[in-house]
């Protein structure tokens, strides 16, 4: 499965899709065949990968596609960019995850039976800053729209996850490891629920690429965290196409639930990426290291420790492997939730952390969540 050619760092044609991330335009068409006559919904879907995903499942002939996105800018865009590409059967809602009643009108009107939920607060660094709003839309905006599927018996609900879900050191990370648990344990026959683990998707909005890009453009240093940080890294058309995948896999699997990962190849480091980038563009732009941030990793994985990698590949066409992860216990879980949703309503740090941690243990709260803690002190206990 793995293809060493493909990130042999010394090979042209690797740093190809670095240097010329394919645009809309020239993209090949992705289509899947098991999408064809289906109502699909998007969420995210005015996102790098969600407007991505769109035009697949548009060009695959469904029965309907909605897409759902709380950035009106966003949901113009990719509305646009449909409309451009021949596609006139889209319906673009403006909503969040997050609102029960928008989900249930929703699905009360168009009955989705398939589910891409890409929609997701990512930004590392500004995430650390906003944890409710991270976990409210992340974790229990998840939690809505597993509900509302089950309650409508909905197919197949597809989350899009990340490798900083594994060993979370930050709360985006930890976040969407939630989300992950959360889809593992509601599952059911009638309503699949499958995670794929994606890592940075080359070019997609806030990652290192268009940063460097801007910082080329505006000729300034190139700002690297750490000289050792290394990242997985996947093209999106390979994005795309494994979460394509998922539908075939579900089908031949025997399993109500699945966390897969496609094959990434070997990390970058950022360094010789940044590199590589002022050869290209003939830059004499200095590299700037800035250091780690709170919740960043030297290198991201796609399992932990505590889990394992099947040997049998996950779909027909051998591109994603199944994960065997441990999961809570069901009323581990509604518990946690039960108090993870009393704590974003009462912006109540500690007790935040303490339904988080019961959930995912291996978390480690970075400085910055430190430092917010101590307002929660009493006098008393600062002094």
């Amino acid at each position: 499965m793995h293809n060493a050619a493909s990130t042999d760092l010394r090979d042209p044609g690797f740093w190809d899709e670095f240097l010329l991330p394919p645009s809309p335009a020239s993209r090949h068409a992705l289509t899947s065949a098991d999408l064809a006559g289906r109502r699909i919904l998007i969420t995210g879907a005015g996102g790098s990968i969600g407007s991505a995903l769109a035009h697949a499942v548009a060009a695959s002939s469904p029965a309907a596609l909605v897409l759902l996105d709380t950035s009106e800018n966003g949901l113009y865009q990719v509305d646009r960019s449909l409309h451009a590409s021949g596609s006139h059967q889209h319906i673009p809602i403006l909503g969040s995850v997050t609102n029960h009643s928008t989900l249930s009108h929703l699905f009360d009107q168009h009955q989705p039976q398939i589910i891409f939920h890409a929609a997701a607060l990512k930004h590392v660094p500004l995430m650390e800053q906003n944890p409710f709003a991270a976990l409210e839309n992340n974790a229990l905006g998840t939690l809505t729209l597993a509900q509302v599927s089950i309650a409508h018996r909905t197919q197949h609900l597809v989350l899009v996850s990340t490798d900083k879900a594994v060993d979370p050191l930050s709360i985006m990370g930890v976040s969407k490891r939630i989300a992950e648990l959360i889809l593992l344990s509601l599952a059911s026959p009638t309503t699949r629920m499958t995670v794929v683990r994606l890592c940075n998707v080359i070019g997609s909005q806030g990652s290192v690429l268009p940063l460097f890009r801007e910082q080329l453009a505006r000729n300034l240093p190139l700002t690297v965290t750490h000289p050792d940080a290394h990242r997985y890294f996947i093209s999106l058309d390979r994005a795309i196409e494994a979460l394509l995948a998922t539908i075939p896999a579900a089908i031949q699997s025997q399993s109500t639930s699945a966390i897969l990962i496609p094959d990434p190849g070997a990390p970058v480091r950022i360094l010789d990426l940044a590199h590589h980038l002022l050869r290209a563009h003939a830059s004499s732009a200095p590299i700037e290291l800035t250091g780690l941030r709170p919740g960043d990793k030297l290198t991201e994985h796609l399992l932990s420790n505590r889990e394992h990698l099947s040997t049998e590949p996950a779909s027909p066409d051998e591109t994603l492997r199944s994960i065997d992860t441990p999961i809570p216990t069901l009323s581990t879980l509604q518990a946690a939730l039960d108090a993870l949703r009393e704590a974003t309503r009462a912006h109540d740090l500690p007790r935040l952390l303490r339904a988080v941690q019961t959930l995912v243990p291996e978390y480690q709260p970075s400085e910055v969540i430190h430092h917010a803690l101590t307002q929660y002190l009493t006098p008393e206990l600062q002094a």
